[in-house]
């Protein structure tokens, strides 16, 4: 039988509390469990020595037995000294956007870039027409001053 050292959880809706219990792995989360090891609050802060419990002598018990702790209850028993502290496993891509978001970002990101180049383009027209319409009546003046001569 493949044991594991692994929360289940209890409490109600919003309000987590697990215990910490000794499992066969084919059994559901919150279901039969062996033994009871202890409890983790996550509610509580990180430094209240009642956020987790453990029964320190049954941990080693099980250890010794076999029974592989999952990898949160790996860092409790790791903080507590029982084991060795586990790797903390580097995960980048769980935030990174789906490849559907990145694309519909790109096609944003194009369609602000046209924008912002028309506008610019439209003020650029705007500046030459307004140029053009001074120098036009200047030009005429100075005309009808050569005639009027």
């Amino acid at each position: 039988m493949a044991l594991s050292i692994r929360l289940s959880r209890g409490g109600r809706k919003k309000r987590p509390f697990y215990r910490i219990v000794v499992a066969d792995k084919r059994m559901p989360r919150d279901g039969r469990y062996i033994e009871k090891l202890g409890t983790y609050n996550p509610l509580l802060n990180d430094d209240n020595e009642n956020r987790v419990q453990l029964v320190t002598e049954r941990v080693q018990y099980w250890i010794g037995q076999g029974a592989k702790p999952s990898e949160r209850v790996a860092k409790f028993l790791g903080k507590a000294g029982l084991i060795d502290m586990p790797a903390i496993p580097n995960r980048p891509n769980k935030a990174e956007p789906s490849e559907k978001t990145k694309l519909r970002l790109a096609d944003k990101q194009e369609k602000l870039e046209a924008a912002k180049e028309a506008a610019e383009a439209a003020k650029a027209e705007a500046k030459e027409a307004a140029k053009a319409a001074a120098e036009a009546p200047a030009e005429e003046v100075k005309e009808e001053e050569k005639a009027a001569e």
